[in-house]
């Protein structure tokens, strides 16, 4: 679309909204604004969009320096960001050299096609130019140095091309060529490049223990070597790397070591840029005020243009965040006085969108703003023309897709259609699932809002598909794909389940609403991860257990809707017309009461209020069909109650119903092998870390280990070491660990307490290797007693879940709060009892002995035995 399409657009809308209602001239500008706003993506990380992978093309774009009037143009207009004008100019660079029939030359023309067409989002254009180079190459059959690095930088882009058409495995191979060639020919920073490419491809797999020891092992090759400016780089690299994969800590360590090298060898460029990384990190860690002085520090040290605007930028960004207004101020004339100096490129207009979406968040935010729409439109105006003159696909789509949403926002649905289909096929067309996700889900908004239910829910379809395709790259360290989840992501499939869920039973919605909340589980626990570490393997609930029914709770904006599935029979769903905010409301106030073991009456009539949303109105189903087990699915603030615990105003969940919960189906594991039963027992008595003693956890594990074969480790014998190598070396089905520990919605924040450390939710990827990986027998039920769940959190079980996957334990029995802990040794003691027995499923004997602590008067309230729930495999 052009300049003076947009315009004529833009004046349509102007003068459909004058005829509704009276606007002043500036509103008109106002409107231009709004059309031209593009959704910026990941601006936590970089303020300014890079190309992807540019580190690659560093090394090879710098070779170039023959034929000025050509290739030097070429090269400034990359590096500018003018990547079309940097097409056309090496591809008359790559005829002058064809005609004088210079074959080097024409391959390092053909590799910076390659990246600029990659860049361009022409991938078949991009892949046909690598491989038409790496084939010249193996034709011109030579084997100096110059060859041998033009090979390993043409493998180099092969593999992020191959990552980009979802060929992960394949890309990890060619960068391990590239690797090869690039250490045998003495070039550091290319064997680097391709490691770190390495890393970030095992991630896309989901294979983040690999991806973690392949940078660990970086950064001890990197310290292993003298300071120097390469050492220094090198590890900003890394720290970048290890940020976008979420280990902020060690992110933090990294980049300080580069910074104490950069100030030793006196590079202030250098010394800014790992300032700025430093202040990123902060930021993601929340340390607001720290990342604020990062930023300025940056701002103030460096000697390029580009660091300083990027700091300037990612501070403006915090500072609206953080509603600094007067700071605000301050820095908005310096920022544009940087912007001002820009010339037309990619990086350019990505800087002034991303400038304006801020003034545009303080315009919203800042109750006494002067409404500076004239200045925020000009810019804007100026960036959509600067997009349009460099061929920027990306840009023009994302500006239809704003220019769709303003209609809509406006009520003009069919301009609202047209717009958005536009920026649709344009993403279809550069094959960039994400933003066909996004438009498509614009789609079915408008459809929605026309009345159009079937469009609408064909519109979602398409994005939920290509969300799904984008599994891997969700987390992926890809600035071009990330973009937040609980912002962007997540509402497409409530809204997907939300349309899917009117009134009647139509079985085809039903089944895909229920495939699309549990996908949204997943995609919940891959964002928890930062990587896509669940397999999945779809299971029918009749292939389960024919006497246990399946609960999904689902929290939508304007209601709870439930989706029930028993074996044998359709699917059925219910709803309660309630607000969000209600709901959750009433969730908090009874997590509250039960947590903390008050005895009010209170706590009963908000326990029933949620039996008759969840459980009631399924009853006559339930009883008719002599159900037995109910397995929740759980969404939201749900995960953080006990289902057991919720009271029909006669009896408990758990007094009619076996109990367990699941993340779903798809990731259903088999039943307990009762013939081998043996188990690990590890735990604390004493206080440790600032933790209190747990006297009881003596007789709970000599209790525990009464009648079943097992191996003890109390106190000093409890530590991480010891625990792997017992893990390793015995094949026990059970292993029990008494200690402290929390579950939290940060990674690094989830942990078991061990004798001398922290058994983070990473660690437990490595302890239980050795049985993921199928060497030993998969542990068939893990329990953790005395953790709890952190206070005020709300996606806090997702690390209970965590800790369950990731020691890929069939089943697993924890704690939703810390516990008193001589009635935890009674329960534990009931419910091994109860497991001795062969016609008792895991639920059942949990259900038993819960039942038996209920009994006495001292634990009656649920604060005592409803805090144990079994996750996974309940047979």
């Amino acid at each position: 679309m052009n300049n003076q399409s947009l315009i004529k657009i833009a004046k349509i809308l102007f003068v459909k909204l004058s005829a509704k209602r009276k606007i002043r001239q500036n509103i008109y500008i106002f409107i231009l604004s709004l059309i031209l706003t593009v959704l910026l993506i990941n601006k936590n990380i970089y303020a300014v969009a890079k190309p992807p992978n540019l580190p690659n093309s560093q090394p090879l774009i710098q070779q170039l320096s023959n034929n000025p009037d050509l290739l030097s143009e070429g090269k400034n207009y990359y590096q500018n960001g003018q990547y079309q004008a940097a097409a056309k100019t090496w591809e008359n660079a790559l005829k002058f050299y064809q005609n004088r029939q210079e074959v080097i030359k024409q391959i390092q023309i053909l590799n910076y096609l390659s990246l600029v067409y990659k860049n361009l989002g022409n991938i078949p254009q991009s892949d046909k130019i690598i491989n038409e180079s790496i084939n010249l190459i193996k034709q011109f059959q030579a084997s100096d140095t110059k060859t041998s690095l033009l090979l390993a930088q043409a493998l180099n882009t092969q593999g992020s091309l191959q990552i980009m058409q979802g060929k992960t495995e394949t890309a990890i191979d060619t960068w391990k060529q590239a690797a090869v060639i690039y250490e045998r020919t003495g070039d550091k920073t290319g064997k680097l490049i391709s490691q770190i490419n390495q890393a970030q491809g095992l991630q896309i797999l989901g294979q983040y223990r690999r991806s973690k020891t392949l940078l660990e092992g970086l950064v001890k090759e990197l310290q292993n070597q003298p300071d120097s400016l390469l050492k220094a780089q090198g590890l900003r690299s890394l720290g970048i790397a290890l940020q976008t994969t979420g280990d902020l800590q060690q992110s933090q360590t990294v980049l300080e070591k580069s910074l104490a090298i950069s100030k030793q060898l006196n590079s202030p460029a250098d010394v800014s840029a790992v300032i700025f990384s430093l202040g990123n990190v902060a930021k993601d860690l929340k340390n607001y005020d720290v990342a604020l002085s990062k930023y300025q520090e940056a701002i103030n040290l460096s000697p390029e243009p580009q660091i300083k605007l990027e700091a300037q930028l990612n501070q403006l960004s915090l500072l609206v965040k953080l509603q600094k207004w007067e700071a605000t101020e301050s820095l908005i004339p310096a920022i544009e006085n940087n912007l001002a100096l820009l010339s037309p490129s990619r990086p350019a207009i990505y800087a002034q969108i991303n400038f304006a979406d801020s003034l545009m968040q303080k315009e919203s935010k800042q109750t006494d703003s002067k409404h500076n729409y004239v200045k925020i439109a000009q810019l804007l105006v100026k960036t959509s023309q600067q997009a349009q003159e460099i061929q920027d696909s990306r840009s023009e789509a994302y500006s239809l897709q704003q220019l769709g949403k303003l209609y809509q926002q406006n009520g003009q649905l069919t301009e609202a259609t047209k717009l958005t289909k536009q920026a649709q096929i344009l993403a279809q067309a550069m094959n960039a699932p994400d933003l066909v996700a996004r438009t498509a889900a614009q789609s079915g908004k408008i459809a929605k809002e026309q009345g159009d239910i079937e469009n609408a829910i064909a519109a979602y379809e398409i994005a939920f598909n290509n969300l799904q395709s984008l599994r891997s790259d969700l987390i992926a360290i890809n600035p071009d794909v990330q973009f937040d989840f609980k912002e962007s992501i997540e509402p497409i499939y409530r809204d997907y389940v939300s349309l899917l869920l009117q009134p009647g039973d139509n079985q085809n919605n039903l089944k895909q609403a229920r495939q699309v909340i549990e996908a949204l589980q997943l995609a919940e626990l891959d964002n928890y991860f930062k990587d896509a570490c669940v397999d999945t393997h779809p299971v029918a609930i009749d292939q389960i257990d024919v006497q246990a029914a399946v609960i999904y709770p689902i929290i939508l904006s304007d209601r709870l809707e439930v989706i029930l599935s028993i074996p044998n029979q359709p699917l059925h769903h219910y709803s309660t017309q309630i607000p969000k905010a209600q709901v959750e409301a009433n969730l908090k106030r009874l997590y509250s009461y039960m947590s903390r073991g008050y005895i009010r009456e209170e706590s009963f009539r908000l326990s029933q209020r949620v039996y008759k949303w969840l459980i009631a109105p399924a009853e006559e189903k339930l009883n008719s069909s002599k159900v037995t087990t109910l397995v929740f699915v759980l969404d939201g603030l749900l995960r953080n109650l006990p289902m057991a615990a919720l009271h029909d105003g006669k009896q408990y969940v758990v007094e009619k119903y076996n109990v367990a919960l699941s993340p779903g189906l798809q990731l259903f594991p088999q039943g307990l092998e009762r013939q081998k039963l043996g188990v690990l027992a590890a735990g604390l008595t004493e206080a440790r870390q600032g933790f209190s003693s747990l006297p009881a956890v003596t007789e709970e594990i000599q209790e525990v280990t009464t009648k079943i074969n097992a191996k003890i480790l109390l106190n000093q014998e409890f530590t991480r070491d010891t625990l792997k190598k017992y893990l390793d070396s015995q094949p026990f089905p059970i292993v029990h660990l008494a200690t402290h520990g929390q579950f939290s919605s940060n990674p690094e924040e989830t942990f078991l307490l061990t004798w001398s450390d922290r058994i983070s939710i990473l660690d437990f990827d490595r302890l239980f290797q050795s049985r993921r990986l199928g060497l030993q027998q998969p542990i068939e039920l893990l329990v953790m007693s005395a953790c709890q769940t952190a206070s005020g959190d709300n996606r806090a079980t997702l690390g209970l879940a965590g800790f369950a996957l990731r020691s890929g334990a069939k089943s697993t029995i924890a704690s939703l709060w810390s516990v008193n802990d001589e009635s935890t040794a009674n329960l534990m003691k009931e419910f091994y009892q109860q497991l001795n027995n062969p016609n008792l499923t895991k639920a059942e004997a949990l259900r038993q002995a819960q039942l038996k602590i209920m009994a006495d008067p001292l634990y009656q309230h649920p604060y005592f035995w409803s805090a144990f729930v079994l996750v996974g495999n309940w047979l």
